[in-house]
């Protein structure tokens, strides 16, 4: 299932993100509150358990958060979406998922992967800012089920239709979240009218 985030806090943050004029200083900053917004609506059905607690008046019957919530960033840009969340949800365990594109066969790779030993057991939530073409979130959660994951969630800021058909296609199990559904791929791969490199802006490199 595929979740747009018409929130008017982050349509209006993420338009601010999209300017061409806003450095990577503004950038990170809407980023991270965009990341603790998104957090908000991704978590809205996670396990709760009942608890037993004592409070300043007394006993009181309650439910908490069941289960290890996992974040698990695509290198490197999906990096920027650690700390917002992370802000919300303190306790989350980060693994870290690095690929690249073969040149030749033009398939992802990976080139790193290290993960928290709950990661069959946890709430894994895959983090990049952009889906594109579909082809590197489709290949991290791909290697993700491979090492015994089973209830995981894609969180991407800006995602493009082409993309979004692909990820569902090879992933129906898995929900996807997002901040913006935007218009198409360009002809080099580009969301259209996107927001440019988001690694790029996010860390000032070129």
């Amino acid at each position: 299932m595929v979740t747009v985030l018409n929130h008017p806090l982050i349509t209006h943050k993420l338009a601010l993100m999209r300017m061409e004029t806003t450095g990577h200083k503004d950038f990170r900053e809407n980023l991270d509150e965009i990341a603790s917004l998104m957090a908000y609506e991704v978590c809205r059905d996670l396990p709760m358990e009942d608890v037993h607690i004592t409070t300043p008046m007394g006993p009181c019957d309650t439910k908490m958060l069941k289960g290890e919530i996992i974040l698990v960033p695509i290198l490197r840009a999906g990096m920027g979406l650690v700390n917002g969340i992370m802000d919300l949800i303190p306790t989350a365990k980060v693994g870290f998922m690095g690929l690249y594109r073969d040149e030749e066969t033009l398939e992802p790779v990976e080139y790193f992967a290290k993960f928290p030993k709950e990661l069959p057991e946890g709430i894994v939530l895959v983090l990049d800012p952009m889906l594109a073409t579909g082809g590197s979130a489709i290949a991290a959660v791909n290697k993700i089920k491979e090492r015994g994951a089973k209830n995981i969630k894609m969180v991407c800021l800006v995602g493009a239709p082409e993309g979004v058909k692909a990820f569902e296609e090879a992933h129906p199990d898995v929900d996807l979240y997002l901040a913006a559904l935007d218009d198409h791929l360009n002809e080099i791969g580009y969301i259209v009218p996107g927001l440019g490199d988001a690694g790029d802006r996010i860390y000032g490199t070129k």
